[in-house]
């Protein structure tokens, strides 16, 4: 019998999380039996910290549940002849350091994935942030070559990709990050223009980067930007809502400028998206992905902690932007 580790709700979060939101516990996993339901033991090696967990723990979770979340896992015991001992699988199954599964809601990591690359993208770059990006982009947004892309959280997990993406489609891409270290990442991995949203007029940097306005807005924000940047949008521009981090951890809902007229004068298109939309493209997707990241037309850049006892700390820590790139914790 195998004893797992794992950080459950202890408490819904008021505000921004707080360690003491969380509780570490032990769970006694059963053992696998010939015909029986439980096919598969896993072992948990790396775990995503996703912005999503914020407003999904709230409206999806009850104070006790085991958080929310994904991760790269080992097979430890296979009773599924599909699944052999020793191979690797992307789960969302929760902050655990093992589980049990039927094998169907996990999904092998391409035969492809070659030994020199990180298994951690799968759960970034490769794996649901990128997915995110890329339908994002194509069936959202609809760029088109020789447009103009504005991305906010440029150096996140998501939006990194989403400028890189950008520019394979022969894009103009404009990024904003919270820091001088994470603009010059992003001009690092090709964005055209980039700037610090804390030290600058949001206004007029939006103008300066891009005088002629921007055919597409990938929203990873919300809030105040999403207002300054709806200004700054070429008619007919298309605007995806993919996250709102700004008012994930609001107490009290902020109240911002309206944004019917310009949407009304400019014809602008505005939707917001889940990337599960698109789930029965999910190899497709995949596949392209890891294709770039092999001939080096995307770059990533992981935030990786240690140890799955920090994992609300690290959690904390990427709400408060202090990943560059992809947030992950190895076990």
């Amino acid at each position: 019998m195998v004893t797992a580790k794992v950080w459950v709700l202890k408490k819904h979060f008021e505000g921004f999380p707080k360690t003491s939101d969380f509780d570490l516990k032990k769970i006694e996993l059963p053992n696998l039996k010939d015909g029986g339901k439980w096919k598969l033991l896993l072992e948990s090696v790396f775990l995503s910290l996703d912005p999503y967990m914020r407003p999904y723990s709230q409206r999806d979770m009850k104070e006790g549940d085991i958080m929310i979340g994904t991760q790269v896992a080992r097979i430890v015991e296979s009773k599924n002849r599909a699944f052999t001992v020793g191979a690797f699988v992307v789960a969302n199954s929760g902050w655990r350091t093992h589980f049990i599964s039927d094998g169907k809601d996990v999904h092998l990591l391409p035969s492809s994935w070659p030994e020199s690359l990180p298994r951690s993208l799968a759960l970034g770059t490769i794996g649901m942030p990128g997915l995110t990006a890329y339908f994002g982009l194509l069936e959202v947004c609809k760029m088109k070559p020789g447009e103009t892309v504005l991305v906010n959280a440029a150096a996140g997990a998501v939006g990194s990709v989403v400028g890189q993406l950008a520019k394979i489609g022969g894009c103009k891409v404009v990024g904003c990050a919270g820091s001088d270290d994470k603009v010059a990442y992003l001009k690092k991995i090709g964005f055209d223009e980039a700037f610090n949203y804390k030290t600058v007029s949001l206004d007029e940097a939006l103008r300066k980067a891009s005088p002629d306005g921007y055919d597409c807005f990938f929203d990873n924000v919300g809030g105040e930007f999403a207002n300054t940047a709806i200004n700054h949008m070429k008619k007919y521009g298309r605007i995806a809502i993919c996250g709102a981090i700004s008012l994930y951890n609001d107490s009290v809902p902020q109240k911002g400028p309206y944004m019917q007229i310009p949407m009304i004068f400019k014809e602008l298109q505005m939707e917001g998206f889940l990337v599960h939309r698109w789930y029965n493209r999910r190899e497709e997707g995949v596949k392209a992905l890891l294709k770039w990241v092999m001939e080096g037309k995307v770059k990533y850049h992981e935030h990786i902690t240690e140890g799955f006892e920090n994992m609300p700390m690290a959690f904390i820590g990427m709400l408060k932007g202090e990943n560059l790139g992809k947030a992950v914790v190895k076990v």
